[in-house]
């Protein structure tokens, strides 16, 4: 009986072998810049052509963490238009207000409808404290959307521990705790929105930014944790949004070791998703209480899909891909960090 289930196992693996082939095909054909679900198939994929739009925020209070540039930024501007009230945070008071004053540019807010919140992520002791301004100011908090985070670029063996700390305490510590701080208001109004602006590499690895992979690990675990233990407030939604490379100013504002060449930012930010889609693209999922979005150009999606359903396969393409590009870096440019608070 053993062997038989054994041939029979054999003869079916070809099978679905071909099935995944043809579910990532059309995924990637019909889907290329727009995926949901933490296991993504058709049935969850096609309601996503008729869902409603970005509109459906109007009227609602969102809190931006990150919002003083790249996808932050965006967000209030988009925002704007649609008449949301808005909390602009990030640790750069100057930039707040530049992006305040172009969000009253638009036309749909006054100036009692933004308020300009300066903190910093890391510092989890003033987490509570903003979340009381935020209530004081507005009486509610609708929307969270924790984007406030950090980036680097350099090999695991030449990365100091205490990088690999910070790095875990914005991006991963940082948005636990303030979600932690906002959750209990929403627990108590029974609705709200926890949106938090992850990454592909939370579960597709990539080399050269280990300590940044590794946050975004933890907060996947974080997140899918929270959704589960919210299941008897269906009122709050907890929205996993995982963006592929998008164009932003990261690298522009690149703090560097010991560079031995300068470095082509418009090579690096090829094949990069324009801001503004991406932006465009979290605010349907925000508005249509999606639990799981994967954002980004080919062929960074096309890997995603691959990672999920053939990762033997997903494994193979990722080595050969960084082989030679560890070589460059290593040769191109002794040690870089890129990082930027947003």
């Amino acid at each position: 009986a053993s062997i038989e289930m054994i041939i029979w196992f054999l003869s079916l693996t070809p099978c679905l072998l071909g099935l995944n082939i043809l579910v990532v095909l059309f995924k990637v054909y019909f889907f290329p810049v727009f995926d949901i679900g933490y296991n993504p198939s058709l049935i969850f994929c096609l309601p996503t052509l008729f869902l409603p739009q970005e509109q459906e925020l109007t009227g609602l209070v969102v809190w931006v963490t990150g919002a003083s540039s790249g996808i932050g930024e965006e967000l209030a501007y988009q925002l704007s238009k649609l008449g949301v009230s808005l909390v602009l945070s990030a640790r750069r008071v100057h930039e707040l207000e530049r992006v305040k004053r172009k969000c009253l540019g638009n036309g749909n807010l006054k100036e009692k409808d933004i308020f300009v919140l300066p903190f910093d992520l890391a510092n989890r002791s003033s987490h509570e404290v903003a979340t009381k301004a935020v209530l004081q100011e507005f009486g509610r908090i609708d929307v969270l959307v924790n984007n406030a985070g950090k980036i680097h670029s350099s090999l695991i063996v030449d990365t100091k521990m205490d990088f690999f700390k910070e790095l875990i305490e914005l991006n991963y510590l940082g948005t636990v705790s303030l979600t932690k701080c906002v959750l209990p208001h929403m627990i108590e109004r029974k609705q709200g929105k926890i949106v938090i602006v992850n990454s592909l590499v939370s579960f597709v690895p990539i080399a050269i930014s280990s300590g940044y992979c590794a946050s975004k690990h933890a907060l996947r675990g974080f997140i899918h944790s929270l959704q589960i233990e919210l299941t008897k407030h269906p009122g709050i939604i907890v929205s996993n949004i995982c963006p592929g490379p998008v164009h932003s100013n990261i690298r522009k504002n690149a703090l560097t070791e010991e560079v031995t060449k300068t470095v082509d930012h418009n090579k690096i930010q090829d094949r990069q998703m324009a801001t503004r889609r991406c932006v465009r693209l979290m605010l349907v999922a925000m508005a249509n209480n999606l639990k799981e979005v994967w954002i980004g150009e080919q062929p960074y999606l096309l890997v995603s899909y691959l990672w999920q359903y053939m990762p033997t396969l997903a494994w193979w393409i990722i080595r050969k891909f960084w082989e030679k590009r560890i070589d460059l870096f290593k040769s191109g440019v002794v040690r870089i960090f890129l990082s930027k608070y947003q």
